[in-house]
């Protein structure tokens, strides 16, 4: 969350030298700097009619340079701010935007392009505000069923750069041809599970066992003796409502967030150019945040593959038992339908396969005939696949499981070898462009793409289990007591490995908690010498040591997710095997076997099944929770804030990428802003604001750009993004990024567990002579070591909060607008071409007013909550200053 201290308001001299002198007063009588109107055309931005320059005559005296308005665009990071905070004024106001996502000002800054008078030397400062894009209303709930297809999106992302050579490209088509398939599988899980439960336990087992049916009179007229319904195809053709049913809730999902995310085009003339060589950063092309034909077609190929999936667990028994009856007609046409399934299926996997993402240029064209014909012809096929079950068939009684166990095993060994093989592609493009800083060495990606599958199994298995636990009584599903057969023994043999699992994280976290504990120990011993002056205190020093020590156990989350996602693999190929070769649930296997084995294995099951029964009841309790409760909506937006960021590149149910409206939403603002005033402009993002930001810098015309300069604090773009998501986010890109930026600085405190160094270094070719180093810090945190008369009370220790709050921010902030200036002087006309005598003196003469302006406005009227002028930036203790 966006620190919500205020800011101090700081003079901004009008002078390009790199540190900020105070300047002289000006006289009372001097003239103010004029403004363009917002209406007026700027430098960059000519109009076809408008008046041509209006020169100074020869030996004229020089007149005022035009300074332009300067603006301060505020993006807060995670869990969100409202505009009174952001802005530390309650009387705001919507400039733009709706509901959703807006621009807001200070009441009294709804008209500064009306009166740039106003604010000569200091900046309007805006607030773009797009928390209500991950916790609007109560539907945000039901994200919570999508968390694994996000998870495998990410995956997507998480790929090693790819250097520009030969073959290179085959390898990027391949790792995203790899993704988009496991994200496929998880669809056919997810749905696959809701056909277990509604119909092989509900309308196959428990409906054909009178006990029951007995117990449970809501499910009396599926029973044997209970008319119509009786007969086993019909029961199952009621039951597929219910998979069929979530397969359209999840299209409705897709479709109604595609309309308001995917559908926002970006401005005219975004990107540059050059950025359709595959060279250039990629979130600079035109066309990278505009998804809407891609997830348009995955969209109809997953929906589609929920249908088959339906039909086929429909129409297996049914034509099986026709095959078995001997009735030729019947037969034949169960042989008919699952010829068509086959057929489907395979349409379905060439739509996925077919083509990938299109960032050169923004796709506008549709898939018509993909998008209406797929999902509608698979409809069809279910509807005619519900007939077909429900003919009457006399004297077919329900008995043992469907053949589920065979469908759950192929799919999670066609998962474990697309994590293998997408770990072989990850390497290969890892050592072509090797990145140190890389999450695991480049297998990043594979290791995120396991946890998603190990997320949709548990989600998948525990819903049976819990509906099979809840039918059986006090029996255990699987086991020779029971009064039905349960679920696949698959998904027992995947709940008994949740134990081990358990353990293998319990014993990983005290071991990242002892390191933590020694490096604690390190940093307390030399804490107090980095105050000069100060008296060292034990206690002070282990608090602040272990501030800085559990901000960096982030730096080891990758080695944690990596062990986490091996050891699921090696249990999950265990679980496979033994419910392979066994055919049995864990307990009945291990029967018979030495006592220490089998008091483990029946222990493992019941402790499994119990954990995945209480997950379950969590999870519904927290959805339950979150749809009624919008404080409870937003932690939940927390976590999506985090996991889509990125397009739905990969699976079309995931949670919508609220990036692809704010980061239009953000360069249609500076791109028009800019050129309708002419002015500078400072986009200042916390935390993932500023990753927004950069991506939104990134998008701008090369000529807005230049009128632009990026502030970032406790941002993850370096520490997070740039080892997660090295293609995008990397080495490379981030230091292209300062390259095309005139001015980028970056603040950060060694107490931050999420922000950090972007580590890009001096740009020599950027403009006006080099941008130099981006990075400042780490700032000192807290800002003073024990009592002192300036600060009587004890400082507290921020982390990741009230960045704005220390005195580097406001020195950055006009710094970067100092740079501009000297950027808008340049573009001024007759400052060009005029005289260099009457130019310099001209710009003297603005530069003194408005400074002075500055300092006298900041004097006499401070921000709420600070009083007087801000001071000067302290000379941090060593080690701690940038």
């Amino acid at each position: 969350m966006l620190d919500n201290a205020p800011r101090a308001e700081a003079a901004v001299p009008d002078t390009p030298t790199p540190d900020i002198p105070t300047p002289d007063t000006p006289s009372p009588d001097a003239p103010s700097a004029h403004i363009p109107s917002p209406d007026a055309p700027s430098a960059d931005f000519p109009a076809s009619d408008a008046p041509a320059p209006d020169f100074p005559a020869p030996g004229a005296p020089a007149r005022p340079v035009a300074v332009p308005l300067a603006l301060e665009l505020l993006v807060h990071g995670v869990a969100g701010a409202a505009p009174d905070e952001l802005l530390g004024d309650p009387r705001t106001v919507r400039v733009t935007g709706d509901s959703t996502a807006a621009v807001f000002r200070r009441t009294e800054d709804a008209d500064a392009e009306d009166h740039p008078e106003r604010y000569a030397g200091r900046p309007v400062p805006e607030a773009y505000c797009w928390s209500r894009l991950t916790s609007g209303n109560g539907t945000r709930a039901l994200w919570l069923l999508l968390l694994p297809f996000m998870v495998a999106n990410l995956a997507h992302w998480a790929r090693p750069a790819a250097p520009a050579g030969a073959g290179s490209p085959r390898a990027v088509r391949t790792y995203g041809l790899l993704v988009r398939i496991l994200a496929l599988s998880l669809t056919v899980l997810l749905i696959a599970a809701a056909c277990e439960v509604a119909l092989d336990l509900l309308a196959w087992q428990c409906a054909g066992v009178a006990s029951c049916t007995g117990s449970r009179s809501w499910l009396a007229f599926l029973s044997a003796d209970g008319g119509w319904w009786g007969q086993p195809g019909r029961r199952l053709a009621l039951g597929a409502l219910v998979p069929a049913a979530l397969t359209g809730l999840l299209w409705y999902l897709s479709n109604r967030t595609w309309s308001a995310y995917e559908s926002q085009p970006p401005p005219a003339g975004t990107g540059d150019p050059d950025a359709l060589d595959d060279a250039a950063p990629a979130l600079g092309r035109p066309g990278f945040w505009y998804g809407r034909r891609l997830v348009a077609r995955l969209r109809a190929a997953h929906t589609a593959a929920g249908l088959l999936t339906v039909a086929a667990a429909v129409a297996a028994p049914v034509a099986r038992h026709d095959r078995r009856a001997g009735a030729p007609g019947p037969a034949a046409f169960g042989w008919a339908v699952e010829a068509l399934l086959v057929a489907g299926a395979v349409t379905v996997a060439w739509v996925v396969c077919r083509r990938g993402r299109t960032e050169a240029r923004p796709d506008h064209r549709l898939d018509r005939a993909a998008i209406t014909l797929l999902p509608g012809g698979a409809l069809a096929l279910l509807v005619a696949v519900l007939g077909y079950a429900c003919w009457s068939r006399p004297g077919w009684h329900s008995t043992g499981r469907l053949p589920g166990d065979f469908a759950f095993g192929v799919l999670m060994l066609a998962q474990g070898c697309g994590v293998l093989a997408l770990a072989v592609v990850a390497r290969r493009l890892h050592r072509r462009a090797p990145d140190p800083a890389a999450a695991l060495r480049g297998l990043g990606g594979p290791a995120v793409a396991m946890l998603g599958c190990a997320l949709g199994g548990v989600m998948s298995g525990g819903v049976a289990r819990s509906v099979a636990d809840w039918l059986d009584g006090g029996a255990t599903p699987g086991m020779a007591d029971a009064p039905l057969p349960g679920p696949p023994v698959l998904l027992s043999w995947q709940a008994a490995v949740l134990p081990p699992l358990l353990l293998v994280l319990a014993l990983l976290a005290a071991w990242f908690g002892v390191r933590g504990a020694r490096e604690r120990r390190r940093l307390a011993a030399t804490v107090a010498a980095e105050y000069p002056g100060e008296l060292p205190d034990t206690a002070r020093s282990r608090q602040i040591a272990g501030a800085r020590a559990a901000a960096a156990l982030t730096d080891s989350a990758p080695w944690f997710v990596g062990a986490v996602s091996g050891v699921t693999l090696l249990l999950g190929a265990g679980a496979l095997a033994g419910a392979w070769f066994s055919g049995q649930v864990p307990g009945e296997a291990a029967r018979g076997a030495h006592p220490l084995l089998e008091t483990a294995a029946r222990a493992a099951q019941d402790a499994g099944s119990w954990l995945i029964g209480f997950g379950f009841l969590l999870f519904v309790a927290w959805g339950r929770r979150a749809y009624r409760d919008p404080a409870a909506r937003r932690t939940i937006g927390i976590l999506w804030d985090v996991g889509t960021f990125w397009p739905r590149a990969a699976h079309p149910f995931a949670p919508p990428c609220y990036a692809e409206r704010a980061v239009p939403d953000l360069t249609w603002r500076m791109t028009g802003w800019t050129g309708r005033t002419g002015g500078r402009l400072v986009i200042s993002g916390h935390s993932q604001g500023s990753v927004l930001a950069a991506a939104a810098v990134w998008q701008l015309p090369p000529r807005a750009r230049r009128r632009v300069g990026l502030l970032t604090y406790g941002s993850p773009l370096g520490r997070l993004y740039g080892r997660w998501f090295p293609a995008y986010f990397g080495p490379g890109p981030l230091t292209a990024l300062h390259g095309e930026v005139d001015c980028w600085r970056n603040l950060w405190r060694a107490t931050d567990p999420i922000g950090g160094p972007v580590r890009v270094a001096a740009a020599p070719g950027t403009a006006f002579g080099g941008a130099g180093e981006v990075d400042r810090g780490p700032l000192a945190d807290p800002v003073a070591y024990g009592r002192s008369a300036r600060h009587p009370l004890p400082a507290p220790i921020l982390g990741h909060s009230a960045y704005q709050a220390d005195p580097a921010f406001a020195a950055e902030r006009d710094r970067l607008l100092v740079r501009l200036a000297a950027a808008a002087r340049a573009d001024v006309p007759h400052q060009r071409e005029g005289s260099p005598g009457a130019a310099g003196h001209a710009a003297g003469h603005a530069a003194g007013h408005a400074a002075g302006h500055a300092a006298g406005h900041a004097a006499g009227h401070p921000r709420p909550g600070v009083s007087g002028p801000p001071p000067p930036v302290p000379e941090g203790p060593p080690g701690t200053a940038g």
